[in-house]
């Protein structure tokens, strides 16, 4: 897990480019963190997730794709991600990261750098609705939608595992004056601050 400082000394390959350019504003942004692609990939492999996935969506053919089959499937892809558990000590590892963060307690918001969908929780001590949060967002992979998009643009359902961000308080809103005075196309607030340069 990475402070936006700690994050900035990556790649933006590595952290999302959104990563850096929120991280050239630490006066503006609230508590924050990043939890790195390798968490989630780590996730994946100890609860034996690829397998898993693999075995239910051997049905789906890339060259012949039965819509309705994978309509039927991908619920049952994004249970498993849901109800899949970290091992032990990543949960403990994520929770003294909350804590260390300022996000252990109050509302705070999911999502994945350069992107708008948005998962949200309300959080108190340890910060199990903040872990459920994130499984949620993952979990957003795997519905019909986004499977279906994958089989389009690259002919698989593969997935790499990506960085997610966990930011203070509500999803932002678009600011339109904060933007032009950053120069940007899009700048996101909430309560707490700028959250959000996609």
């Amino acid at each position: 897990m990475l402070t936006f400082a700690e994050a900035a000394r990556q790649p933006a390959a590595v952290v999302g480019a959104e990563t850096h350019r929120l991280a050239a504003h630490p006066e503006r942004v609230p508590a924050a963190m990043l939890l790195p692609a390798a968490f989630e990939e780590a996730f994946y492999r100890a609860a034996n997730l690829p397998e898993q996935l693999s075995r239910l969506l051997a049905p789906v053919k890339p060259d012949r794709l039965d819509e309705d089959l994978l309509e039927a499937l991908s619920p049952r892809a994004e249970a498993l991600i849901r109800t899949s558990y970290l091992e032990d000590d990543a949960v403990q590892l994520f929770y003294r990261a909350l804590g260390h963060a300022g996000l252990s307690r109050g509302p705070l918001h999911v999502r994945r750098p350069g992107g708008r969908e948005v998962e949200t929780a309300q959080v108190s001590p340890p910060g199990t609705a903040a872990l459920q949060a994130v499984k949620r967002l993952w979990a957003r992979d795997w519905t019909f939608e986004a499977l279906l998009a994958r089989l389009d643009n690259t002919g698989s359902i593969g997935l790499e595992a990506r960085p997610t961000l966990l930011l203070a308080g509500p999803p932002g809103t678009p600011d339109p004056g904060l933007a032009a005075e950053l120069g940007v196309e899009l700048a996101l607030i909430n309560t707490l601050g700028l959250v959000g340069l996609p």
